[in-house]
């Protein structure tokens, strides 16, 4: 310790002078070294955190070695500070220097001073008390940290039957990891804990591991109540969401603006006929696939030269609906914003999203599903229940079922999805196992009607074809030169500087008409003809709805993937027997006549008759606003793919104990077909409701489809699983010496010559399609709304 004496007087008067600037250093050095300590010490504490990053822990346990050593190097400046101090002491105890200023400082001024010498030296002995004390922690952090690392470089690989898949992934992983940067994204850095933390803890093949933090499952709080729907009143915000840059985009917003006041009529009307009912307004993503450039976007740059439209018709459409019915919407054309949108990780789309789906519902088409595979990783699976995919000419279970379609040649490039069917959403209700998503045409007032058919020229006849390649039609001279002889024939071919050569000079050829201008062309016109081809477009309901009457060709035998190029490679086994199969089968006559063109005597006798006819302008209810509303509004308020129905238990799964419940279906009054028994002990919260349900039986070589048409009804692939059971042949007095499960798009039938019975294995192959001339099939039927084949009469 330092002493003060009379002869050391001088030396503290020096101090006095010379202290305030060494206090402040020495006072700062002791804050400094406190803060710096309590800063080692939490990060040591912070780093035994094995929650925190496993990642992280060799560097911060480095890191508190270089503390140690800062500490260790402040102890040994405050110690060589006191040494210097005590020879500058002795060196002023041997001198007489300033004895006259001794009385200027009184001797009350010494004692704080020598009281901050022993403070400093109390400091200095701190610190070195500190940092042996620290030396310690540390020692002890680099044992656990080292124990630690170890556990990251030796993880062993899992074997818990929970989790077979574990291990393969793993040795997948080894040799893989590198090829997608979104596993280094999410931490994997080639050991073998990376791997097990990825696979535990972003994907789910491995169990969690006992020596990560994890946080115990805390009861979430009840959900907060969803926003309600409310119809809009304004179409200004949707145009700004469908954006600009293409030409199929601008083609878009001019229908959603030309059939605004129609939209907004429809939906006041749907508005009030549901009024008080609560319906949660959805978050929606729309990717239209095959627009991105990736895709190829073929359509666009065909827009104003006469390519098809009923494509971007029908989405300008489902955009307009969905919109108007108050639901949230995203609206993409490229592949980067559909990434943005889903929380893809950066890399090659190997990995999960980010978060969560922020969606409810997608709709997109097959160029989009492929996209969404390839970016989302495993939570395409999980989430793909929620997608809604826009299938033009529809897709039958045969196709959709991957293994299915593989075994049985069944297989294309736009099939095996393993979705069900519903989430399919076609342009006409051609195939029941897919929902029937539709468009619109423009609907006259009556004013409008009556004006139109004041003004008909029954002389006129329009040609249903844009593009000069459909004029190239084999025998097309045959049936126009007697078209020629009753009717002047107008053509709308797209031409930029020369008339098609295909197109006959006796036809006069307007080019391609802006849409209104081709529906003032449709007012006047008495006959619209098609040529055969585009199938199923949405220009002959216009034309009928304008007052035309729509004449096609027969086609025999029908055109289907196995004679014809256009359906080759498509998902559907339909067979089309005419141009435009539901302008045939749910319009028919005198709207829509459907001839044989080869027939010269059939053609001519058509002609006159149609010539002689007066029609009214039509249009189905459900191509009209309000019916597309309605339809749309009752999916997505019914239609729940990502829950599992509720069945009554399965003949497959019992044991010889069980006893199978009583049917709920019963004979209906004339003994003809099955319906659901009001007295039935159970009703299940199905939809369509079960008690529009009938049970049919085909005859061979038909579809369920052919067959609940013939009874006014409409096939309902949802009910199949009311049908799937032995008892339900018996009621119907079928004998079955067998029944079997097995995976076959026919089943349940039964095979009479053989006396055989087939049940469905497989819930996904329940299909309203095919046919077999071996089997008589069990057809579950349901009514439907006039005007509204889609839904059934209590649907709504």
């Amino acid at each position: 310790m330092i002493t003060v004496n009379a002869d050391g007087k001088i030396m503290v008067r020096r101090c006095l002078v010379t202290l305030r600037p060494f206090r402040i250093f020495v006072l700062g050095i002791g804050f400094f070294t406190l803060c710096f300590l309590m800063t080692s010490l939490g990060g040591q504490f912070s780093a035994k955190r094995l929650g925190d990053s496993p990642f992280t822990i060799r560097t911060e346990v480095m890191g508190a070695l270089e503390s140690r050593g800062v500490l260790r190097r402040m102890s040994d400046m405050l110690e060589m500070l006191m040494k210097r101090m005590d020879v500058l002491a002795r060196l002023e105890n041997s001198t007489d220097f300033h004895k006259g200023d001794e009385a200027r400082f009184p001797l009350d001024r010494f004692q704080p001073a020598a009281g901050l010498m022993e403070r400093i030296q109390a400091i200095a002995q701190n610190v070195s008390d500190i940092a042996i004390k620290v030396d310690q922690i540390l020692r002890n952090s680099l044992l656990n940290g080292k124990g630690i690392e170890g556990r990251r470089d030796q993880c062993e690989v899992p074997r818990d039957p929970k989790y077979p898949d574990c291990a393969g992934k793993v040795e997948w992983m080894r040799a893989r990891w590198t090829s997608d940067p979104c596993y280094a994204f999410f931490g994997v850095d080639g050991t073998e804990c990376s791997f097990l933390i990825y696979l535990s803890e972003v994907e789910w093949f491995c169990p969690p591991l006992p020596w990560r933090n994890h946080t115990v499952a805390v009861p979430s709080p009840p959900p907060a109540p969803r926003a309600q729907a409310a119809f809009r009143r304004d179409l200004a915000r949707l145009l700004e969401l469908i954006g600009t840059g293409k030409e199929s985009l601008s083609f878009m917003k001019k229908r959603i603006r030309h059939l605004a006041q129609q939209w907004l009529r429809a939906a006041r009307r749907l508005e009030q006929r549901l009024a008080g009912r609560q319906r949660d307004q959805k978050n929606i993503l729309v990717h239209i696939g095959f627009l991105t450039e990736e895709s190829g976007d073929v359509f666009s740059p065909r827009v104003l030269k006469g390519g098809p439209l009923g494509e971007m018709v029908q989405w300008a459409d489902i955009l307009a609906a969905l919109f108007m019915l108050g639901h949230s919407l995203r609206v993409t054309v490229s592949l980067k914003e559909l990434q943005s949108h889903l929380g893809v990780p950066p890399g090659r789309g190997n990995c999960p999203l980010t978060s969560p789906l922020p969606f409810d519902l997608i709709y997109t088409d097959y160029h989009g599903l492929q996209q969404m595979k390839q970016h989302m990783g495993l939570s395409f699976k999980k989430y793909r229940c929620r997608v809604r995919v826009i299938d033009t000419f529809g897709t039958e279970p045969a196709y959709n079922h991957e293994e299915y379609a593989t075994l049985r040649g069944y297989r294309t490039n736009w099939g095996y999805w393993n979705l069900q069917p519903s989430q399919f959403m076609t342009m006409f209700p051609h195939t029941p196992d897919n929902s029937f998503m539709g468009f619109v045409s423009e609907e006259l007032n009556q004013t409008e009607k009556q004006l139109i058919k004041a003004n008909k020229v029954s002389s006129m006849a329009v040609v249903y074809g844009k593009e000069a390649s459909i004029w190239k039609v084999g025998g097309k001279e045959k049936f126009l030169a007697i078209l020629n002889k009753y009717m002047e024939i107008h053509g709308t071919v797209y031409y930029e500087t020369q008339r098609p050569p295909e197109v006959p000079a006796f036809v006069k050829n307007h080019g391609l008409l802006p849409q209104h201008e081709f529906q003032q062309l449709l007012r006047k016109a008495k006959l619209f003809i098609g040529f055969g081809f585009p199938y199923e477009g949405p220009a002959p309901l216009e034309a009928i709805a304008n007052g035309c009457v729509f004449l096609q060709a027969r086609f025999n035998p029908p055109h289907s993937s196995l004679n014809h190029e256009f359906f080759r490679g498509k998902p559907t086994s339909r067979e089309v027997s005419s141009q435009h199969p539901y302008a045939e089968d749910f319009i028919g006559k005198p709207h829509v006549w459907t001839v044989d063109y080869n027939n010269s005597e059939e053609f001519e006798a058509a002609i006159k008759t149609i010539m002689r006819t007066q029609v009214d302008p039509y249009l189905p209810y459900e191509y009209t606003c309000e019916g597309m509303l309605e339809r749309i509004h009752a999916y997505i308020q019914h239609q729940d793919f990502c829950t599992t129905s509720s069945l009554p238990p399965s003949p497959k799964t019992k044991t010889p104990a069980m006893q199978s419940p009583p049917s709920p279906l019963a004979l209906s009054p004339n003994s003809t077909h099955l319906v659901w028994s009001p007295s039935a002990g159970w009703a299940p919260q199905a939809w369509p409701p079960v008690a529009s349900l009938q049970v049919w039986v085909s005859e061979p070589q038909h579809t369920c489809t052919e067959t609940c048409r013939h009874h006014g009804l409409v096939c309902e692939p949802t009910f199949f699983r009311f049908l799937n059971k032995e008892e339900v042949f018996l009621q119907l007095s079928i004998a079955c010496d067998s029944t079997e499960y097995e995976m076959n798009h026919l089943y349940p039938a039964v095979a009479e010559n053989v006396r055989e019975c087939y049940l469905q294995k497989e819930p996904l192959l329940f299909s309203c399609a095919g046919h077999h001339a071996k089997y008589r099939r069990l057809c579950p039927c349901r009514d439907f709304r006039q005007g509204q084949v889609a839904l059934c009469r209590d649907c709504l």
